[in-house]
């Protein structure tokens, strides 16, 4: 689908949907539960989440109920997980297929995963090297997919890389999987994206696994064969998806805010630090008991450490391109091995609206305040955060713009279209 975006003025309320990461942990998590009913409360249905869940599906997780406001999982881990002989597709899912082998990882048989062709692009050797060091016979096409694990993985000592926090997180998951007797240790020699892996940690915690992890985080110890009982949980709202309609308030907006529902400030999420670095940018924020309200402001540049949020540079770089002044985007090399090529792909597509930046290898130098004016349709890459970021883009430049394969902004944020438009978004769509 091609997405026509006029330039528009926003303004009104927007409530966003749960949190995908928490989603794909909850559903993990039941994985894991030795029987009863875990009910999942306003999870996010999307793409990536689906994909997850119907994988789940295939290793013995039954749904009992699946609506838009709550699922109810069965599992008994102890039982009902098949051994082995499994064809399992992630669609493009990367937070699923990792933890999703590394559980199946825990048990006996062979499990082969794949996914869409930007899945299969993405590397997964740091986490397979890792399940041939504890014992499972892995195979893969060059440290990517599609890939098989063979376990069951026994216990003892690991390495993996911090490059990406979804290494460390699915091998948490995969030993909290294990039988008793076996314990694993993961060891790193750098973790980036850490906020993630604090939520693996409270995930885990909050489902009754004791694990030992050391303040840097650098090495984690979890022992096999610990009870998980069924859980109820609320899925938090997702601020990486709340960051969309945050910078079209602040640089789309008309003379009413953008107020945002239901954002939970106490929740691990990294991406909610994003509200702060805007604010240190210029932008007027204001939070209330039922909603944050965001108004049109006049931005300035500044210098960021993203390493804890790589998923808000997209969005970040476009809020950047319209502020006063020269922005630096730094620590946030791992931005590259996301959907696609995150750093290169929003160079090569600001560049079309005329802003002047650098690209450097660990991130973005953006000189901005100049008009936008796209020269030329834009590419998503398929990739749902550049998508959406290239439409708040638009929607805030002199011309509007074309964008191609719109679409996958569904991987997220399904109603980010209708959304939108009831903040006073024109959008037109073509096949």
């Amino acid at each position: 689908m091609e997405l026509s975006v006029k330039p528009s003025k926003v303004s009104g309320a927007v409530a966003v949907p749960g949190s995908k990461s928490h989603t794909i942990r909850a559903i993990a998590a039941a994985l894991l539960a030795r029987g009863g009913r875990c009910v999942l409360r306003a999870p996010l249905t999307s793409q990536d989440t689906l994909s997850t869940l119907r994988a789940a599906e295939k290793l013995g997780l039954k749904v009992e109920k699946e609506s838009p406001e709550e699922w109810i999982l069965v599992s008994d881990a102890a039982n009902s997980f098949p051994d082995g002989g499994l064809s399992l597709d992630l669609g493009n899912s990367g937070t699923g297929v990792k933890f999703l082998a590394a559980i199946a990882a825990a048990h006996k048989g062979v499990f082969r995963f794949d996914g869409d062709s930007s899945l299969r692009s993405r590397p997964m050797a740091p986490l397979l090297d890792a399940l041939a060091e504890l014992g499972c016979n892995v195979s893969s096409r060059d440290g990517k997919l599609p890939f098989s694990v063979e376990g069951p993985m026994g216990g003892g000592v690991c390495r993996t890389s911090g490059e990406s926090s979804q290494y460390l997180s699915a091998l948490l998951f995969g030993a909290a999987a294990l039988d008793g007797g076996k314990t694993i240790e993961i060891g790193l020699d750098f973790l980036n994206e850490r906020p993630y892996v604090e939520m693996t940690l409270d995930w885990l915690e909050r489902l009754g696994i004791r694990f030992e992890a050391s303040p840097d985080r650098l090495i984690c110890r979890v022992a096999g064969g610990q009870s998980v009982a069924a859980f109820t949980r609320t899925i938090p709202a997702d601020f990486s998806t709340a960051l969309f309609p945050l910078a079209a308030g602040l640089i789309a907006g008309g003379g009413a805010p953008v107020k945002i529902a239901n954002l939970d400030f106490s929740d691990r999420q990294g991406d909610k630090r994003v509200f702060s670095i805007l604010e240190q940018m210029g932008g007027r924020v204001e939070y209330g008991a039922e909603a944050v309200s965001v108004y049109a402001s006049k931005l300035h540049g500044g210098n960021f450490d993203l390493n804890d949020v790589p998923d808000a540079l997209p969005i970040l770089a476009v809020t950047a391109a319209f502020a006063e002044g020269t922005t630096r985007f730094f620590h946030v090399s791992q931005a590259r091995i996301k959907e696609t090529d995150r750093i290169h792909a929003m160079a090569l597509e600001l560049k079309k609206f005329g802003v002047d930046l650098s690209e450097v290898e660990d991130g973005l130098i953006i000189h901005g305040g100049a008009p936008l004016r796209a020269s030329s349709g834009l590419n998503s890459y398929g990739d749902h955060r550049i998508a959406m970021a290239l439409a708040v883009a638009a929607l805030a430049s002199e011309t509007g713009a074309r964008i191609a394969d719109a679409q996958c902004a569904e991987v997220t944020y399904p109603a980010f279209f209708g959304d939108f438009e009831k903040l006073g978004a024109s959008f037109a769509y073509q096949p």
